[in-house]
């Protein structure tokens, strides 16, 4: 409670608006211990990659632990109850208990893990099975072990930690059976270094500083990430070096609560004799928790959104030569740009990481003989709110085809969110192209691609640059080969400057100068406009470039015409893309002169 409540004040002084919102929704989840499953909703939502990290993010395994604490006593009176009605032993009873939880949560781990590692790194039910292998050291009856044995189990233990921490990394499949290593090799530890013998590689572990460190270990747990956070806050991205000195740091104030918070609480002979009271301690502590979390989403600014009628959006480049400076009011207001994504989003038509279908998604005149499909990932959603209206008004059949993370290019790509080769994206291309080939028929295909993808061989990243850029460029020019064999017209739209920061963010700190949130595009952080190149190698694709609308004389602009522009470093807001219709009309081909 003591970090949670620095935590917010924290925010409360350091953060944007935006951000301090968001922090308080964690605060929230993590006071009533629950912020593991708002930690796995926001890590399957393709667009939460926009978002800051939050520096309650490693709460989440306190959040499962208290979880486990309610389920767990709950279990093993059911289980000694059925079993004591038999007249046999308990034990028994628990073991069989355990080994169903552990081997069920276990096997449901690695399926998990290699279908949605994001998600599953968070999971309860993931990591149940970590608990019950430390029930299961509780239920052994271990009064000695030879010493040999002892040496073993407490040397490897510490080899298969140290294995996992110098092996591991991102792209490691984790929990699955990844966190069997370091798991197994805690409960070697703990066993061995209490079998009755001392052990060689167990005095590593009694060493004065090593044992201090390990009392510490709880509260410097709790600091060590709030101090990283604010520290990036204050000074910008932390090399690995400066990292590491933020967390040692950061055990000064660990000490501190260590010695005038956790002991006196812990130790208190008050508490002990009444349990009670340590339980309504803990209910007050829950509620100051909760209560921190409401007071700092209350002394949030709220911001007024400007009715539609004043949202000029890109009409107001003609008049704004300059980024515009000040407003009373935006649409969206910055904490809702996020969401601001558009209808072919809320209607459910950008496909989800782990689909591989597109629904019917057909807009405009369902009965025109023009078909005009839109085709891509995110980046080509982004651009439906202003192609609607033109669809409508030209009278054409508008059909969204869009996939998270997926773009239309004949390469196998790294999906970041599950952390693996993305075969959906493939299985879902394939299903599409073929449905334009076959189905749709289309007189016009629209595409775009964010320009950041990792393509993939072996099913392992490439890590050249110059490579990742040529096979990505390589297989743009496949597919549009491919559309441009059906008969169909093609439009690419030239992936947009990505942003050096979240544009609300900055954008609701600084509404009495939004010029400063402007950046030059030459500050952009594209990885190099593989898009236009393949474009320009395939006769017949046209490409449209929205940078001189959204990057008049190279300077990108957070706020046009009292429109918010981006939605957080890489996407366009739906209110903003909607006033580039007028624009886009002259861009677009007239189907009806071809």
């Amino acid at each position: 409670m003591a970090v949670l409540l620095a935590v917010v004040f924290l925010s409360l002084a350091m953060f944007s608006a935006v951000r301090s919102e968001l922090v308080a929704r964690d605060v929230l989840a993590t006071a009533l211990y629950f912020v593991n499953w708002r930690f796995i909703a926001q890590s399957t939502d393709y667009f939460g990659g926009d978002d800051e990290i939050s520096p309650v993010q490693h709460y989440w395994s306190l959040a499962i632990e208290e979880q486990f604490y309610l389920v767990w006593p709950a279990l093993l009176l059911a289980a000694t109850w059925w079993w004591r009605r038999s007249g046999r032993p308990i034990r028994p009873a628990l073991w069989a208990a355990l080994m169903a939880l552990g081997a069920a949560s276990l096997a449901y781990s690695i399926v998990y893990t290699a279908e949605m590692p994001s998600s599953a790194y968070f999971s309860t039910l993931t990591r149940a099975w970590e608990f019950a292998l430390g029930g299961a050291l509780a239920l052994l009856v271990v009064r000695r072990i030879p010493r040999p044995a002892a040496d073993v189990l407490v040397g490897g233990g510490l080899i298969a930690i140290a294995i996992a921490v110098l092996t591991f990394n991102a792209s490691t499949p984790f929990p699955g059976y990844a966190a069997l290593l370091p798991t197994l090799g805690t409960a070697a530890v703990i066993l061995g270094g209490t079998g009755g013998q001392p052990t060689l590689p167990g005095r590593l572990l009694t060493l004065r500083p090593v044992r201090y460190v390990g009392r510490i270990s709880y509260s410097w747990y709790l600091w060590h990430w709030p101090a990283v956070i604010f520290a990036q806050e204050a000074w910008g991205p932390l090399s690995t070096a400066e990292t590491t000195l933020v967390v040692a740091a950061s055990g000064i104030p660990s000490a501190i609560t260590y010695k005038w918070v956790e002991e006196p609480f812990r130790r208190s002979r008050i508490l002990i004799r009444r349990p009670a009271r340590g339980l309504a301690l803990g209910s007050t502590c829950m509620c100051v928790g909760v209560l921190g979390a409401v007071l700092l989403l209350a002394a949030q600014p709220t911001f007024e959104t400007a009715p539609a009628s004043q949202v000029k959006g890109a009409a107001a480049l003609s008049e704004q030569k300059i980024p515009q400076r000040k407003a009373e009011a935006l649409r969206p207001a910055p904490p809702d740009a996020g969401k601001d994504r558009g209808r072919l989003y809320d209607d459910g038509c950008m496909v989800d990481p782990v689909d591989t279908r597109s629904g019917e998604c057909t807009y405009g005149d369902p009965d025109s003989k023009r078909t005009v499909v839109l085709f891509g990932d995110s980046h080509a959603m982004q651009y439906f709110p202003a192609i609607e209206p033109i669809a409508e008004k030209r009278k054409w059949r508008f059909v969204g085809l869009t996939k998270a993370g997926c773009p239309p290019i004949d390469a196998s790509v790294w999906n970041p969110k599950l952390n693996r080769d993305y075969r959906e994206c493939l299985d879902w291309r394939e299903y599409t192209l073929r449905r334009i080939e076959n189905e749709e028929r289309p007189d016009l295909v629209i595409v775009s691609a964010a320009g950041y993808y990792n393509a993939t061989e072996g099913g392992e990243k490439i890590g050249d640059k110059r490579r990742n850029r040529e096979v990505l460029r390589e297989g743009y020019v496949a597919i549009l080969e491919r559309l441009r064999a059906t008969g169909a017209r093609v439009v690419m739209i030239k992936d947009l400057p990505h942003a050096p920061h979240d544009m609300p963010d900055c954008v609701a700190q600084s509404l009495d100068r939004l010029d400063e949130c402007a950046f030059d595009k030459s500050e952009a952080r594209n990885t190099g406009g593989f898009d236009a190149r393949a474009a320009g190698q395939v006769e017949g694709v046209e490409l449209v470039d929205v940078d001189p609308v959204i990057c008049p004389d190279d300077i990108c602009r957070a706020v046009i015409g009292n429109a918010i522009t981006y939605r957080g470093t890489n996407h366009l807001t739906a209110t903003f893309t909607r006033t580039l219709a007028p624009w886009f009309e002259h861009q677009l081909p007239k189907l009806e002169d071809r």
